[in-house]
């Protein structure tokens, strides 16, 4: 439009100009000894500006020649720039998707070409980064020192190394090196959100909670972290404030805490462990139905019911109003439970605690059942709710009380053993001596007689001994029986049947 524009210009110009010329029909004479010029105005002017257009463009030519060199060497860096800008882009794109060996032989290849700082500490951040991913952390450290060299003067890219860098030192776990790194920016934490959140991580892994509690609350009033994760960081780092401080430390850290955060389950239970050990038994009971009134958190109700007697008849009248709007809340029913132990009241003390089973069966119940029991002497019950509660624990099996006879033993490869169905096989065993074996020393064949040893007779203390082995049968001949007639695994007694048959037949 603009070209358009100057070129409307130039043509009413030279409109305007022949017709004043057209009307103006004047000639101009122009003397230089020894010649003498005239000329019509009209060619005078037309000439006139012919010599300017040309002296134009002729100069221009000549600034355009001299220019060269100059031009050629933008050209160039021009060139080297665009250069350095692609390997930079691929560079970042590939940390980004993860390609870290090809990011850093780009990256390494852009540090020992290029030119610019700028540039230079860039490409050794995105390079220390890679080497980071891929555990070469002395090529990272060398990464860092080029960036931080290149950064020189400039506070911003020196900002930016130092934040890179405790980023990295603090998913190594070097939490110490990470803080002397963030020092100089301690002080500015609230205009560098990103240094404040690295600071937050780098207190959490040293568990300084003072400042986490101070962070958290910074980046809370700044609207730079969620609401749910601050909520925890506040509750974590207040109670732990609050077991450390004890005692004497407990009125400025609770009465630096909002209402609300005071019914977060870790900071009301550390606030009533503090009162309870001081004896302030109503000041933990408030602190407790405070945060209970928000919520039933079953440790909350846990350190409800662990109160001395005394407290037993107001506590459970302020748990009986919570199970009219929760009637099915197992924890609140086991802790109804422990305070009719507490106070002996037996027979609601054991309804809320069955009531509480049914909806979940687990450890406390069932040994809060067993003291009940034990208490009012009825040993089976109490016995019983003991082993379920082993059960539940893990530390035990619970086994149920079945009476099992062993089965019998699979004998069929033992040498020392003689089959005695298969006694009448053969007259060779007839004539066989008695086996040396204890379970086998007296057997005898199909007609009832005994089979005949091969030794030496007997003598009479042998004999004597014998007739006592036999009375002492006697008196086992019902377990006797017993294994007698046991089945032996692994062998099928029709078959020796037969196969006794048969010998006899062949006898």
């Amino acid at each position: 439009m603009k070209t358009w524009f100057w070129t409307l210009i130039v043509f009413v110009i030279a409109v305007c100009l022949a017709l004043v010329l057209r009307e103006h029909s004047g000639n101009v004479l122009i003397i230089a000894q020894p010649w003498r010029i005239e000329l019509s105005l009209t060619l005078a002017v037309l000439l006139l500006v012919a010599s300017f257009v040309v002296l134009y463009i002729v100069l221009r030519m000549f600034a355009w020649i001299g220019a060269g060199p100059e031009r050629f060497r933008s050209w160039r860096s021009l060139r080297a720039e665009k250069r350095d800008h692609e390997l930079l882009e691929n560079g970042w794109i590939k940390v980004l998707e993860g390609r870290y060996a090809d990011a850093d032989k780009d990256l390494s290849k852009l540090i020992g070409r290029t030119r610019s700082d700028g540039r230079k500490v860039l490409a050794g951040l995105a390079s220390a980064r890679a080497c980071h991913h891929l555990g070469e952390f002395s090529r990272r450290d060398e990464a860092l020192s080029l960036a931080s060299a290149s950064a020189k003067d400039n506070t911003r890219l020196r900002e930016a190394t130092t934040t890179v860098a405790a980023e990295m030192y603090l998913d190594q776990n070097r939490p110490q090196e990470a803080l002397e790194l963030l020092k100089p920016m301690q002080d500015a934490s609230a205009a560098h959100l990103q240094s404040t959140h690295l600071l937050l991580r780098a207190h959490r892994q040293l568990h300084n909670h003072e400042r986490i509690y101070e962070l958290t609350r910074l980046l809370l009033r700044r609207g730079a972290i969620e609401k749910s994760e601050a909520r925890q960081l506040i509750e974590m780092s207040a109670a732990a404030r609050l077991q450390l401080a004890g005692i004497d430390g407990y009125k400025a850290i609770w009465g630096d805490l909002k209402s609300d955060e005071r019914t977060l389950p870790d900071i009301a239970l550390a606030a009533a462990t503090i009162q309870t050990a001081a004896g302030n038994q109503e000041e933990a009971a408030k602190i407790l139905e405070a945060a209970l009134n928000v919520k039933l958190e079953p440790r909350l109700l846990s350190a409800y019911a662990q109160c001395p007697s005394e407290q037993v008849a107001r506590r459970l009248s302020k748990a009986e109003g919570w199970l009219k709007s929760h009637p099915d809340d197992p924890a609140l029913l086991a802790a109804l439970g422990k305070l009719c132990l507490t106070g002996e009241l037996w027979g609601p003390g054991e309804h809320y605690l069955l009531r509480s089973m049914k909806l979940r069966s687990d450890l406390r119940i069932h040994a809060l059942l067993g003291s009940l029991y034990d208490s009012l002497g009825r040993t089976g019950d109490a016995m019983k709710h003991w082993r379920l509660a082993a059960g539940v624990a893990g530390t035990m099996p619970v086994l149920p009380a079945i009476n099992r006879y062993l089965p019998a033993a699979d004998v069929r490869n033992d040498p020392t053993l003689v089959d005695a169905g298969m006694v009448q096989q053969t007259q060779v065993l007839r004539d066989m001596p008695p086996p040396m074996a204890a379970s086998a020393a007296d057997f005898f064949d199909a007609d009832g007689g005994g089979v005949e040893s091969a030794g030496p007779p007997a003598s009479a203390a042998t004999a004597s001994a014998a007739s006592g082995n036999v009375a002492a049968a006697g008196d086992n001949a019902g377990l006797d029986e017993y294994f007698d007639s046991a089945p032996i695994p692994g062998v099928d007694l029709s078959e020796a049947t037969d196969l006794a048959g048969r010998s006899k037949r062949r006898d």
